[in-house]
């Protein structure tokens, strides 16, 4: 069973990753970072819905900020003043541990190596910091899976998502550090949405599906409102695919590279698509530089969400 550890910044899709991580994978620990909500709010969120489902699951805090200290795009129309809002959870009865989330996720990548994936579903700062404090990590991991930034359209500027923009900097080191790289855009997410008969699933089942039901329908109410699209969005849920359900994710190889220069650009993944041949014959500079993730070019919509459904839908 692949052994995960999920940095994230809780947020209704990131609740769902972690109760499929959970249910499916073998979840070591999560950790949480600033995003969707400042990282005091991440981090009770993420001990809620562990206390939700009854799950004995190491939690740790990290970055509470940027590696250069800007604020984060603000969350709160699409999550509400939580991160986490549509339903009361239960209080949590366990605390975070004692350790940073940039110890607890170097740890655990040494005692597990080239055994752990690690999937960062929010900015990717703790990776980062991971990644200065040390450098073998990349050759610890047996791969990273990320959510965030876009190919097309981006969710809080033309062409960039709050993943990437709320850190750019950070974005690049870890797009950069050279370990297997999985990569889930914004443009493809958003093409997963549970339906209003995916929702009554989750209705009729146990306790934790009924809970993820009512969340997602808030998630959805504000989607309709920001996008006019009907569905509840997964998208850092669907960052697992690759280690739930291969089948229903196809890879295409790219080289992405994130924009750090001030303007409207700022946070973007720019992506080379091109196809240009090897053996094309252009000067060195137009040529395409080495692939560096495995980007998710498309994915089997019907199979990914009976994927989710399921391991939702397997707890009380």
């Amino acid at each position: 069973m692949t052994k995960l550890l999920l940095d994230g910044d809780p947020g209704h899709d990131d609740a769902v990753a972690i109760l499929v991580a959970a249910q499916r994978l073998e979840l070591l620990a999560v950790t949480t970072v600033f995003g969707n909500a400042p990282v005091e709010a991440t981090t009770r969120n993420a001990l809620a819905i562990l206390e939700l489902a009854g799950l004995e699951v190491p939690v740790a805090a990290g970055a509470a900020r940027s590696l250069l200290g800007e604020p984060p795009p603000a969350a709160g129309a699409a999550h509400g003043g939580s991160g986490l809002d549509g339903v009361a959870l239960p209080e949590p009865r366990r605390a975070p541990l004692g350790a940073h989330a940039v110890e607890l996720l170097i740890e655990t990548a040494r005692a597990h190596r080239e055994e752990l994936v690690v999937a960062l579903t929010g900015p990717q700062t703790n990776m980062a910091l991971a990644l200065r404090l040390e450098p073998r990590l990349p050759r610890w991991l047996r791969a990273v899976a990320i959510m965030g930034g876009s190919a097309g359209p981006g969710n809080v500027r033309p062409m960039a998502c709050r993943n990437v923009v709320a850190d750019p900097e950070a974005a690049y080191i870890v797009f950069g550090c050279g370990a297997p790289i999985f990569w889930l855009g914004f443009e493809t997410s958003r093409t997963v949405l549970l339906r209003e008969g995916d929702l009554a699933r989750l209705r009729a089942g146990g306790r934790v599906a009924r809970t993820v039901a009512a969340l997602l329908d808030f998630y959805r109410q504000r989607y309709r409102r920001i996008y006019g699209a009907e569905g509840a969005p997964i998208h850092d849920a669907l960052a697992l695919l690759p280690w739930l359900r291969p089948d229903a994710v196809r890879l295409e190889p790219v080289a992405l590279e994130v924009a750090l220069a001030p303007g409207p650009t700022r946070g973007m993944t720019v992506v080379d698509r091109r196809g240009i041949r090897p053996d094309a014959g252009l000067p060195a500079e137009q040529m395409p530089k080495p692939a560096n993730v495995q980007m998710a070019a498309a994915i089997d919509r019907d199979a990914a969400v009976e994927t989710i459904l399921e391991a939702l839908l397997a707890y009380p």
